[in-house]
C-alpha cells in the first residue's frame, strides 16, 4: 500500500469526507489540502487532474485519482 499522499478536498463535500474517513480507517498517511481556502492548492489540483472537482488523491509517485467515491480507493491503492 502507498504510505503517503495528498488529498485535495473541498470542505463540506460528502465525497471528500468519505475519502478522509476511509483513509483514516486504513491508517494511510495523507496531507489534506482544502482548495476552497488555498488558491495555490486549487491551481495545483487543476493542473494535476485537469478539472476542478474534488476529491483528488495524489500519490508520491504522481499517480492520481480524481472525483472519486470511496469504493474506488481499494483498487487505486491496491488493497
Amino acid at each position: 500500500m502507498i504510505n503517503f499522499m495528498k488529498l485535495y478536498i473541498k470542505r463540506g463535500c460528502p465525497w471528500c469526507v468519505m475519502a478522509e474517513t476511509w483513509l483514516r480507517q486504513k491508517g494511510v498517511s495523507y496531507e489534506v489540502l482544502d482548495v476552497l481556502v488555498d488558491a495555490n492548492a486549487f491551481a495545483e489540483m487543476r493542473r494535476i487532474s485537469g478539472q476542478s472537482k474534488a476529491p483528488v488523491l495524489v500519490t508520491e509517485e504522481g499517480k492520481f485519482l480524481s472525483d472519486f467515491g470511496p469504493e474506488e480507493l481499494p483498487g487505486f491503492l491496491g488493497v
